[in-house]
């Protein structure tokens, strides 16, 4: 069986603290799109599609440091090596130094409650990458 995927819609991710996750999300770069307080979400969007990173509160959910395992979602960004930097001169601490694949680089960060989220370019690969 093989399903017509059509896009994602959301890339969901809990927090314990909705309010800091905000915050870390904001400082970060990420544009808040809305935040609905007593819906415990909120939205970010990525790029000029609707969809986004959805964040939502998680009653009991501690702050703890990523998993190996965590599962990752990775954005394209102009220039990883870049975005590294701006995180970094932002306080926004990145998970080790750009990591380089097949179509360019990649640079991870992590939100305080261990959700890993990944800036990679496709500068190896400039056909490739979004217009």
């Amino acid at each position: 069986m093989s399903l017509e995927l059509l896009g994602f819609d959301h890339v969901l991710l809990p927090v314990g603290d909705l309010g800091a996750a905000v915050e870390f999300y904001q400082q970060a770069g990420f544009p808040l799109s809305f935040r609905l307080d007593e819906a415990g979400i909120a939205l970010f969007k990525v790029g000029a599609e609707t969809p986004g990173v959805l964040l939502r509160f998680e009653e009991g959910m501690l702050p703890g440091p990523p998993r190996d395992t965590a599962p990752r979602a990775w954005f394209e960004v102009p220039d990883a090596k870049a975005a590294a930097a701006a995180l970094e001169t932002a306080g926004v601490a990145v998970l080790g130094r750009p990591m380089s694949g097949s179509t360019g680089w990649t640079v991870e960060i992590a939100d305080p409650w261990g959700n890993v989220t990944g800036f990679t370019d496709y500068l190896k690969r400039p056909e490739l990458a979004r217009g």
